[in-house]
């Protein structure tokens, strides 16, 4: 799929990267010079160019791409000019990064359904780690479900999963466990995690390994509490 991310900051910069890394035709846009030199041996194409010029805007392949992403953070003005610009344009999607209620609220006016909140998200996601040591990550599904990695409780580590029977003491899913390998690279420890593919009932829990959950917070923190 093509992506044409616009803004190279933090955030576009680590988005462009990832789809790249995914196989995705990435165009990334900035009107800095260095963003676009330290990127373009890291996606496919990059441009230097401002966002807000209608004539510039409308030079991009927009009508090729599966979606444009205004990745801009800093500048909400220019954000949002650039995202009225790709809707002149009628670009088929167009996904807003939202910094403020007031942008979300323009954002609505100009029926762009679809936005990120990555500083929001973020925010969430390391304060779910803060309130509970033993979980890793988090995705927030929706305001009831959320996917989570934390550790294999000490109670089951040996067993496999239709020994522990998670699904039914805790009403949670099992998607998969994430094993961690140490490797040194330029004398520096790397820890190297991968998932091991659908768990099974035969899965073994490993001490070390992470578990990725499907369930309510209260079952997963249940499940962490009970499990030690």
């Amino acid at each position: 799929m093509k992506y044409i991310v616009l803004g190279l900051g933090n955030f576009g910069r680590a988005l462009a990267i990832r789809l790249t890394e995914l196989g995705h035709e990435v165009i990334g846009v900035d009107n800095r010079m260095a963003k676009v030199e330290e990127l373009k041996e890291k996606i496919t194409h990059t441009v230097r160019m401002d966002t807000t010029d209608a004539d510039a805007m409308g030079a991009l392949p927009l009508k090729d791409a599966d979606a444009a992403i205004v990745a801009i953070g800093e500048d909400e003005g220019a954000s949002l000019l650039t995202t009225a610009l790709l809707k002149q344009l009628r670009v088929k999607r167009i996904i807003g990064r939202v910094v403020s209620d007031l942008q979300k609220t323009v954002l609505e006016a100009m029926d762009i359904d679809e936005y990120i909140t990555p500083e929001e998200e973020s925010a969430a996601r390391l304060a779910m780690r803060l309130d509970n040591i033993d979980i890793v990550d988090s995705f927030k599904i929706s305001d009831r479900y959320s996917i989570i990695e934390t550790k294999v409780p000490s109670k089951y580590v040996g067993m496999t999963l239709k020994q522990a029977n998670l699904t039914n003491k805790y009403r949670v899913i099992v998607l998969t466990t994430i094993k961690s390998t140490a490797r040194q690279e330029n004398g520096k420890t790397k820890i190297n995690k991968e998932a091991t593919g659908i768990a099974q009932s035969d899965t073994v829990l490993a001490e070390g390994d992470i578990l990725v959950l499907f369930g309510e917070l209260k079952d997963t923190n249940r499940l962490i509490q009970k499990g030690e």
